[in-house]
């Protein structure tokens, strides 16, 4: 299937028009945040928008600058001193290391990063686009790029504050928070407050604007090095490319969910590069896979590489056309869509549940979310990388050791093939044999797709072998019973340890298990799935 396909083409201009839309308001906030000026985040948005969605690996994906993004980035420019031949070429060199991450197949071990780590890292980025966006909401412009520096600014911001820019910040919180989903549909919560917020401004001056935006098309950089700055220049560049690969993958992920499809990693890391690339020799900031604009994509039509493709373009005629309106738009606007945006980002979800489950899980969030606000990304990751895979590997041993010398009663007995047999292949089996891993629940739902065939009318979950669970595997069951249900399809369960339910019920991962449905043993589930099954038969046979 090409690019352009006349039964998909309405429905990727139409998705690929609703995510420029919703990226407008992001791209100028997120240049503006970083630094570089908000034209700057409308390039990257059209130039990795484009060349990601040509040559990237998840058809629906539409990229741009994010949050995870923009904070290493704006840090990197602080520590530069706004040289802009320096931090493009950190911008240029992130997009070769992710070209050669997809040629040497590394998407496959990207994947691998356990949810808690995933989990304190994005929640530490939301919380770190909040703190350096606060002192903004009051009109004033704090020194400093680190989240300390801008926690100290808070008390001079609310002292000295600019009454029209306060004004105007609430006005923007006010309406990205409380905006009525039914309008959401025609007009994005950002979009709405941005064009509220500089109307305003236009009544009541008095608050700091964008000021002069550049128009026409950018003007070619040339990488440059320095031997002070070096250093400085390829560690920025390689925290950029595992950041953003991780932050796109993790968008691939949602996108298959909803798409039911299978992304490509390599590729969608080549097609990462390739965009980060080409923005860094024109003066774009990096970006990544972006989910809020992805998951906007494939709910207003969009199914192919041409949807992410408009939405670049329709951002290069804003910038051909309207720049000169973008200029009044006010700092504080923009500073409450951000806190929108990093609120968004934190994962209120499982932050809300974490104490209910696994609690070595919970620790190890927490210590990422404070590694990631304080320290840097880099080292948040790979702490939260290391601690996790130390704990699975003691945990795997200790199960090992525990059960040496019990034989294993999981095969399928004669009696449960002979009802099995009767029903001819319509009741499937998906059987966890021992302990699933944040590697195994990473391709769950994709070893779950190819065995739950169209003609499949129940499916049986045995946990029979399953000892413990974390909060990845966790996450992994409720996309598979959750995924089996909307395709209607009855989910059987059985053999489930206390200990396990407890941690499903606890992270509210068991919303699509129904309690009838739960035995056991095996062949008491097999018994009610097959009773069910022939009587379905039976129904189809009489109409």
């Amino acid at each position: 299937m090409g690019i352009f396909n006349r039964e998909t083409m309405r429905g990727d201009l139409f998705g690929g028009i609703t995510a420029g839309v919703v990226a407008l308001p992001l791209a100028l906030a997120f240049g503006e945040a970083s630094g570089a000026g908000p034209i700057a985040g409308l390039w990257g948005a059209i130039i990795v928008g484009f060349f990601a969605a040509l040559f990237g690996g998840t058809k629906t994906q539409v990229s741009g600058p994010t949050g995870p993004m923009v904070v290493v980035f704006a840090g990197l420019f602080a520590s530069l001193s706004g040289d802009p031949r320096l931090v493009f070429t950190a911008v240029i060199l992130a997009g070769l290391f992710q070209i050669l991450f997809g040629f040497l197949k590394f998407g496959q071990y990207i994947r691998l990063v356990p949810y808690p780590v995933i989990s304190g890292f994005m929640s530490g980025i939301g919380c770190i686009i909040i703190a350096l966006q606060v002192s903004r909401l009051f009109g004033y412009k704090p020194e400093g790029k680190s989240t300390i520096s801008a926690l100290k600014a808070i008390p001079d911001a609310v002292m000295h504050m600019n009454f029209t820019a306060a004004a105007l910040a609430a006005v923007t919180l006010l309406i990205v928070f409380s905006w009525p989903k039914k309008f959401s549909k025609y007009v994005p919560s950002a979009l709405a407050a941005l064009a509220v917020g500089t109307i305003g401004s236009a009544f009541f001056p008095g608050a700091p604007v964008l000021g002069e935006i550049p128009t026409g098309l950018p003007e070619l950089i040339l990488p440059s090095f320095s031997k002070e700055t070096s250093f400085m220049v390829i560690e920025a560049a390689l925290i950029l490319a595992v950041l953003g690969a991780i932050d796109s993958l993790l968008t691939s992920l949602v996108a298959d969910n909803m798409t039911r499809s299978r992304h490509d990693s390599d590729k969608e890391l080549i097609g990462q590069g390739v965009g980060n690339t080409i923005a860094g020799f024109f003066g774009g900031i990096p970006g990544a896979g972006a989910t809020m604009r992805t998951v906007i994509n494939i709910r207003s039509g969009g199914t192919g590489k041409l949807s992410g493709m408009t939405h670049s373009l329709l951002l290069l005629a804003v910038v051909l056309l309207l720049a000169p309106l973008a200029q009044q738009i006010p700092h504080a606007v923009l500073a409450g869509i951000l806190v929108k945006v990093g609120y968004d980002i934190v994962d209120w979800q499982y932050l809300r549940n974490a104490h209910r489950g696994p609690r070595w899980d919970l620790v190890l969030t927490i210590l990422v979310l404070g590694l990631t606000v304080f320290v840097d990304l880099i080292t948040a990751v790979i702490v939260g990388v290391v601690l996790a895979a130390l704990a699975f590997v003691k945990q795997l041993a200790d199960e090992q050791l525990a059960t040496i010398g019990q034989e294993s009663a999981h095969s399928i007995t004669k009696a449960e093939a002979k009802l099995l047999k009767s029903v001819e292949g319509k009741i499937t089996i998906f059987d966890f044999d021992g302990p699933l891993s944040f590697g195994a629940a990473a391709d769950a739902g994709h070893h779950f797709r190819e065995r739950n065939q169209e003609h499949t009318a129940a499916l049986i979950l045995d946990f029979g072998r399953v000892p413990f669970m974390d909060v990845s595997a966790a996450r992994a069951v409720e996309t598979i019973t959750c995924d089996a249900r909307k395709s209607g399809k009855t989910v059987y369960i059985c053999g489930m340890k206390p200990k396990v339910a407890k941690v499903l019920s606890g992270l509210e991962a068991d919303c699509c298990m129904l309690p009838k449905f739960k035995f056991e043993k095996r062949i008491d589930a097999v018994r009610a799935a097959v009773k069910e099954v022939t009587a379905a038969v039976k129904e189809q046979q009489a109409a």
